[in-house]
């Protein structure tokens, strides 16, 4: 993959940050080009920085492409709300207005088909009083919705307006339409940036350590599990069934069951399970019951699909199958196995899914914002596009978008995630009955 970042031309204007050079007196400023961050820390025999794949540092330059009184940004929020949007809005609204001096900033309403003209739906000028306390609300100001609009009428839109910079905040679905944009703009030989915002709650783009609202989600998800095992471990035979986001990656269910300490099946996209036989989750879990009395299961929503073949699936607005229900076809199965064996359980099944992304960011997630938000804005003004910000070994990055959408991160077998999970629930490597190597 090509990990170079694309800029629209000679950076000619002081910053007007008034930071000191890179490096100086070890006090935090500016970064060069040239600042390069690996990939992968981990290398055998030897191995030179010219092998390595590497990616661009973030953060601010000293001499950036716009000239801020002349500038106007816009911001669009995509797909589904995650704690901590309002957040990103005005911290992009600030460090735009009141560190780098532009003062034209607009927002358009409800995703891109706010760049629609046949909705009416203007973009709203946003100013310091409006976006003084939005980040105490849950959600998304600005408004959100799912769908691809063609990147020829959102171009269309944004010459209309004059927009220099477009930030985009938004999931992988959000980042490919913003690469479709950028390809656009470049056709036309516009001077406009791109630069995005990853949002996904699911923790699931590429080269992105982790996202906003992420941390949220899973302290959230550990507050469900102690609820569950609350309600197992005051019954005979009770059972708790939690089911949480996770389309194609399994990270809130992993993360929130190291958290909690209480899980004792942890079911994630990544890995396939089996019902029945020996190494079948239903009698495992039986063998559970009969030890402690209580069990507490995590099921991510993209889980077992393989399970329920045979179900009609459609797809949403963006594009993405709608999964059959994993936690409803779990509870009834658990509830069919143990009927057959006449063994009375009390199961309890919560889905929280949509109250865990529908509620303020933790003071760990609000400072996230706020730093991805600062270094989106460092980009842009510099004149580089066409990027989503990234977190690698704890360091802002620029990952150009095509890379980060190439592909989903999911958690992998032989990672200290995955093992910190088996260690935490004792349960099986695989909880399948074939070969296991």
């Amino acid at each position: 993959m090509d990990y170079t970042i694309k800029t629209l031309g000679e950076c000619k204007y002081d910053s007007p940050l008034n930071l000191d050079d890179e490096e100086s007196d070890n006090i935090a400023g500016y970064i060069s080009d040239d600042t390069r961050i690996f990939i992968d820390i981990n290398y055998r025999g030897s191995c030179s920085a010219d092998d390595a794949h590497t990616l661009e540092k973030a953060g601010p330059r000293s001499k950036i492409f716009f000239r801020p009184g002349y500038t106007r940004a816009a911001l669009v929020t995509c797909g589904g709300i995650s704690p901590g949007l309002n957040n990103v809005i005005r911290s992009i609204f600030m460090q735009l207005y009141y560190r780098y001096g532009v003062r034209n900033i607009i927002g358009f309403r409800y995703g891109f088909q706010g760049f629609c003209p046949d909705t009416g739906l203007p973009p709203i000028l946003l100013t310091p009083e409006i976006v003084e306390s939005i980040h105490r609300t849950p959600g998304t100001f600005l408004g959100t919705s799912r769908g691809e609009r063609p990147p020829e009428l959102i171009v269309d839109r944004l010459e209309h307006e004059g927009v220099h910079i477009l930030f985009t905040i938004g999931g992988d679905g959000t980042q490919k339409a913003a690469h479709a944009i950028h390809e656009e703009i470049e056709r036309r030989g516009l001077e406009i940036a791109v630069v995005g915002v990853p949002k996904t709650i699911d923790n699931d783009i590429n080269f992105v350590y982790k996202t906003f609202g992420f941390d949220t989600a899973v302290g959230q998800a550990r507050n469900f599990l102690e609820c569950a095992h609350a309600e197992a471990h005051s019954h005979p035979n009770g059972i708790g069934l939690v089911k949480v986001m996770g389309r194609d990656s399994g990270f809130i269910a992993a993360h929130a069951t190291i958290a909690s300490r209480e899980v004792n099946f942890t079911l994630v996209p990544e890995f396939p399970f089996e019902l029945e036989g020996e190494n079948g989750l239903l009698y495992l879990l039986e063998q559970r019951l009969k030890k402690r009395d209580h069990a507490v299961i995590i099921v991510a929503e993209g889980a077992g699909q393989n399970l329920m073949g045979g179900a009609k699936q459609e797809t949403d607005a963006s594009g993405n199958v709608r999964y059959n229900d994993i936690g409803i076809f779990l509870r009834d199965e658990i509830k069919r196995y143990f009927a057959a064996r006449n063994i009375p359980i009390n199961l309890k099944y919560i889905d929280p899914s949509y109250t865990i992304r529908s509620v303020l960011p933790t003071a760990n997630d609000s400072v996230f914002c706020d730093n991805l938000s600062r270094y989106a804005v460092h980009a842009a003004m510099a004149g580089k596009t066409d990027l989503v910000i990234g977190l690698w070994y704890n360091v802002f990055t620029h990952v150009p978008i095509e890379v980060a959408t190439a592909k989903r991160k999911t958690i992998q077998p032989r990672s200290n995630l995955w093992l910190s999970v088996l260690e935490a629930t004792g349960q099986p490597p695989v909880l399948t009955n074939g070969d296991h190597d």
